[in-house]
Order: C-alpha cells, then sequence, then structure tokens
C-alpha cells in the first residue's frame, strides 16, 4: 500500500498591518524585508505582522474597533467555539503588537515596555489562507492604518525583518515580494484611490485557489 500523503497543517489565526504614509506627494507602505534565515517566505519583503498569541487575547487596549470592522473580522471565525468578538479584538491587538515588535512602531501607547493598542483607527481589507502544501499555515487577516496614528515614523529594524522602510506603492511592486502580498498592494491601491471593491479572501480548496492570485 502506498503510503498516505500527510495531513495538511492547521492555519493558524494571524494578522498583518498595513501602515500608510501620506506626507509626500503620492502615499507610501511600510515593508520589511525577512530576515533570509526564516525558513518561511526568507528574504521576501512584507507587510509586518504573525500568528496570535494567547495574550493578544487579555492585552490591555485603547480605543474599541469600528462596528463594521469589528463585525467583519468576527465573522472570519473558523471554529464554532471562538467568540467572534474576543477574536476581532485579538486580532487587531495581534496586528499592532507584532508591528511594534519588528519596526518599533506604535499605534497606542507603550508604558515601562508595556503596548496598550489603539484599535479605533483600524480597516480590514483582505484575510487570505496559506496553501495547504506548506509545512506554516496562517489564516491572516489584512488590516490598514493610516500613519497619523503613530507615535512616531522612524521605524527600527528587526531580527526578523532585516531591513524596514517607506515605499511608494509603485516602488512596492519592484519588490521580491509574495504572490499574496502583491495582490493585497492591488487592494490597497483600491483602498486610497476611493474605488469600491469587495474584500477578498484567498483560500484553496482541493489544491486550487478559489479566487485569483
Amino acid at each position: 500500500m502506498p503510503d498516505s500523503p500527510p495531513a495538511a497543517a492547521r492555519p493558524r489565526d494571524a494578522a498583518t498591518l498595513i501602515l500608510v504614509r501620506r506626507d509626500a506627494a503620492a502615499p507610501r507602505i511600510l515593508m520589511g524585508r525577512r530576515s533570509g534565515g526564516h525558513d518561511f517566505m526568507p528574504d521576501k519583503w512584507v507587510f509586518p505582522g504573525g500568528r496570535i498569541d494567547r495574550s493578544d487575547y487579555v492585552a490591555p487596549y485603547s480605543g474599541e474597533l469600528r462596528p463594521d470592522v469589528a463585525a467583519n473580522l468576527a465573522a472570519t471565525a473558523r471554529l464554532r467555539r471562538q467568540d467572534g468578538g474576543r477574536l476581532a479584538r485579538a486580532l487587531a491587538r495581534t496586528a499592532i503588537r507584532e508591528t511594534f515588535e519588528e519596526t518599533g512602531l506604535v499605534i497606542g501607547r507603550v508604558n515601562e515596555g508595556r503596548l496598550t493598542a489603539d484599535l479605533s483607527g483600524l480597516d480590514y481589507i483582505a484575510r487570505a489562507i496559506t496553501p495547504p502544501a506548506r509545512h506554516k499555515r496562517f489564516d491572516a487577516r489584512f488590516l490598514l492604518a493610516d500613519a497619523e496614528h503613530l507615535a512616531s515614523l522612524e521605524p527600527t529594524d528587526s531580527r526578523e525583518l532585516g531591513e524596514v522602510a517607506w515605499f511608494t506603492l509603485e516602488d512596492c511592486r519592484g519588490l521580491d515580494l509574495p504572490t499574496v502580498t502583491r495582490a493585497v498592494l492591488d487592494v490597497v491601491d483600491r483602498h486610497l484611490s476611493g474605488q469600491a471593491y469587495e474584500r477578498p479572501f484567498w483560500r484553496w480548496i482541493r489544491g486550487r485557489s478559489d479566487s485569483a492570485l
């Protein structure tokens, strides 16, 4: 009997934050290049983000999510036992925490090293689940915030992101990007230009994507 194929890894809830800076002729997006030693997307340019930590469910926060953002994030719960409202706030905290850890940029305030995230300025624009063939899988929600909510505009590099910088959308497309990141940039472009769009959800069913990627 041939060996059965290994079961696909279960996606982990995750959140990514797209920061938009508007103090020049063209909007700029914060991007970071993942260090080459990583086994997941090494050397790729990405938005800061990562998977939910248990602490994200109980960490302090200020400013509530807008009702539409909270409802849409709550609707992404994959498990019946998940409290959608609690998950929505945890995803928002995750995006802000990961951005702080990876870039040093703060939405909220930091007191004695403790982050209190401000959730009020976030938008939710896209969702993607990593393909089943990957050894690491994430159910990533892409959030967006204006850089005016930041305490500072000067990012710092980290061990996870070897370089961090602001790029115009045109310059972003010239970077070495994961396919989904490139697709999300198109959504960001429509969002910033005020065009109507449906929030995309990219996922793979029976080995095939049910969205154009």
